[in-house]
């Protein structure tokens, strides 16, 4: 049976241009990571190594890959090339991307519980306050983390619902993949093409 291919789009460093010609594959890994995010890289790698772990059981990951490849699902709303940058243009395998919700991910960066809708929203805000809650926004502070190791536990397992797509807008889904290879690339726009 022949699989649906999907195009994606996703900007990547100048470098992996060398990467692609060096090892045949374009992979994140760690140090790209430490590289574009700077001083919130340990941030942004915690919560990365969440979602490669949530996105494994949907999509395997292929031995020696570390972190996915961020792409758009749509060229109107792709990040365009850069004089650093270029965009790459992928044909992939339905059944190789990680489709999620944006929007969602953002409750993810912040540490948020994801509700399912908004009679959820409700009940979870209640929930905290009878627990005695005033600020729901400070759990996994360091210094006092230690302390709310349920209401952690209750926010990380609603981070699932990132991949729960409740209504396709371009503007809002993304996609992974762990990797691209040759085959893959139907064309690379550099800046100003």
């Amino acid at each position: 049976m022949t699989q649906k291919k999907v195009t994606l789009w996703t900007r990547q460093d100048l470098k992996s241009l060398d990467e692609l010609n060096k090892n045949g594959v374009i992979r994140i890994t760690q140090d790209h990571i430490t590289e574009k995010f700077d001083i919130i890289s340990e941030y942004i790698s915690e919560l990365y190594q969440w979602f490669v772990k949530a996105a494994s059981q949907r999509v395997p990951k292929p031995e020696g890959v570390e972190y996915p490849i961020w792409c758009s699902v749509s060229e109107e709303n792709m990040l365009r090339p850069t004089e650093e940058t270029v965009v790459y243009v992928v044909e992939v395998d339905e059944s190789e991307i990680i489709y999620f919700d944006s929007v969602k991910w953002d409750y993810v960066l912040n540490h948020l519980y994801i509700p399912t809708d908004e009679a959820d929203d409700g009940a979870y805000r209640e929930e905290m306050k009878r627990r005695g809650h005033k600020d729901i926004y400070s759990f996994f502070e360091k210094r006092t983390a230690h302390f709310y190791p349920q209401e952690r536990k209750q926010i990380i397992d609603s981070w699932v619902r990132i991949f729960d797509i409740d209504r396709w807008d371009v503007f809002r889904v993304q996609a992974n993949i762990w990797e691209i290879k040759p085959d893959m690339i139907k064309e690379i726009i550099r800046c100003q093409e």
